[in-house]
């Protein structure tokens, strides 16, 4: 699975990249305004950090609004970067045009399991169900992950990836990939919950415990 940072902080793009397990990062507007920064420019920063692809969301809403900017940011920002587009009917045949111009996109803001499969089917290199969200309104976010990761596999769908996104838990992270998305774009605080449990604390302060011991009896 690949392990995507949901940020526009640098630093926190910088603290996981340090990790050495960083695959890629998403953006979007709200994260944008969030980090308090230019957008090319934060965009630029963060695929100097990280080599993997950087999704850089338009803010257009109509199809051929949404070409003209995917295509200028694709022209301007470095290489690792991909566009990100809103499932709409729009956004499809923006997705469409893009991919078709060697363009990779992410389609986000996607809710159902005919819209995951209408973008694919348009060409998207990746596809963002989200579980938070639907969890917010009583729906199972998992269970759209489980019934895409199906129609892929009925399909054979091998041109684009399932990102799970509005990720709101570490369960979501291990469930998605049990379950199949072959990608998760995970908010900083619980991407570092997913190294965190209580056993290698405790286990790691009984062997400094001990190794002071061997010290201190002029064993090493």
């Amino acid at each position: 699975m690949e392990l995507i940072l949901d940020s526009a902080i640098i630093e926190e793009v910088e603290d996981i990249s340090k990790w050495g397990v960083l695959d890629g990062v998403t953006t979007n507007p709200s994260l944008i305004r969030k980090s308090g920064r230019d957008f090319e420019d934060t965009i630029r920063k963060i695929a100097e950090i990280c080599p993997g692809p950087i999704s850089a969301e338009v803010t257009s809403l109509t199809a051929n609004e949404m070409i003209e900017e995917g295509m200028d940011l694709k022209s301007r920002l470095p290489k690792n970067v991909i566009i990100k587009i809103p499932c709409t009917p729009d956004g499809l045949a923006a997705t469409k045009t893009l991919s078709g111009r060697g363009i990779p996109v992410n389609v986000t803001l996607v809710f159902s399991v005919s819209q995951a499969l209408l973008s694919a089917k348009a060409g998207a290199a990746y596809v963002s169900p989200f579980l938070g969200r639907l969890d917010d309104i009583g729906q199972d976010g998992l269970g759209l992950i489980e019934e895409i990761s199906q129609v892929w596999s009925a399909q054979g769908i091998k041109n684009c990836k399932i990102l799970a996104a509005s990720i709101r838990s570490r369960r979501h992270v291990e469930v998605s990939a049990r379950l199949g998305a072959q990608a998760a774009t995970i908010p900083y605080n619980i991407f570092t919950k997913l190294i965190q449990h209580e056993l290698t604390d405790s286990g790691l302060d009984k062997f400094m415990s001990d190794w002071e011991a061997v010290k201190s009896e002029g064993r090493a």
